[in-house]
């Protein structure tokens, strides 16, 4: 029997990864959701413990650490940081409206997907030093990855894409950290994923272009997002199957650098 911590649970990734884990009568498994009123869709999975935090707020997630710890004998075996939040500007970095305006957005960003996962880690590594895995995976992003921005000429979404570069960073020091642990730290690359957080025509016609410009450059022949259900079993595959020996990479659901 495995215990899991999944954040950002309520849409997206998030709930596909709760729904899988979920279906296994064997797993413990908690959601981590900003609001649990209006997690309306997570009523109806059973095998599963629904908490209240924002990644944001460290106080909320050391009180959800608390609830995991009474629920499981002070134990962890997976964390998912999965919570991550982009605004979307459809600009690059020299394009926003007004100095504030990019500042905002960098900040927010950065508040969000790069702090979050450091005060989640934070408060379930406790739990998790005293799990049979010790593994913890982040969701980054390959526009986070340089190779691929300077190969694509990737100018769009660029304070989503700097906050992802660093939690790559944030999981490198991790794994640095607690190597000699046993833990195994990953940062993973979903892909391009159906899910309502992706950029569309209608809401993100810049972002759009710009993508597209990108994708034309580093991949001609690509055939589209694929579903959260396939992705999450892909990533689940990778998570498993990795080891502290590897611990602090960076990779794709595929387990290398291909991205899409």
């Amino acid at each position: 029997m495995s215990s899991y911590v999944v954040t950002g649970a309520a849409k997206g990734i998030g709930f596909e990864y709760v729904t899988q884990l979920s279906a296994n009568g064997d797993n413990t498994v908690f959601a981590v959701v900003r609001h649990k009123a209006t997690a309306t869709e997570l009523k109806a999975l059973k095998n599963l413990t629904v908490l209240q935090a924002d990644v944001t707020d460290p106080k909320a997630l050391q009180l959800a650490a608390n609830e995991v710890s009474k629920a499981t004998g002070g134990k962890l075996d997976y964390l998912i940081n999965n919570a991550g939040k982009t605004n979307h500007p459809g600009f690059p970095l020299d394009g926003f409206p007004s100095p504030e305006a990019v500042e905002y957005d960098l900040l927010d960003n950065f508040k969000t997907n790069t702090i979050g996962v450091v005060h989640c880690t934070n408060a379930f590594i406790p739990l998790l030093k005293n799990g049979s895995t010790k593994k913890v995976l982040s969701v980054s992003s390959s526009i986070g990855d340089l190779e691929l921005t300077l190969l694509g000429d990737v100018v769009a979404e660029p304070s989503y894409s700097i906050s992802k570069a660093v939690v790559n960073m944030v999981v490198a020091k991790y794994a640095a950290q607690y190597r000699e642990e046993g833990f195994t730290f990953l940062a993973i690359c979903p892909g391009m994923v159906r899910t309502s957080m992706a950029p569309t025509e209608d809401n993100a016609p810049g972002e759009m272009k710009m993508l597209a410009a990108a994708l034309a450059k580093v991949a001609p022949d690509f055939k589209g997002p694929i579903a959260p259900e396939e992705l999450v079993k892909m990533q689940l595959d990778v998570i498993y199957s990795w080891t502290p020996e590897r611990s602090g990479e960076f990779v794709s659901h595929f387990g290398n650098k291909q991205w899409l």
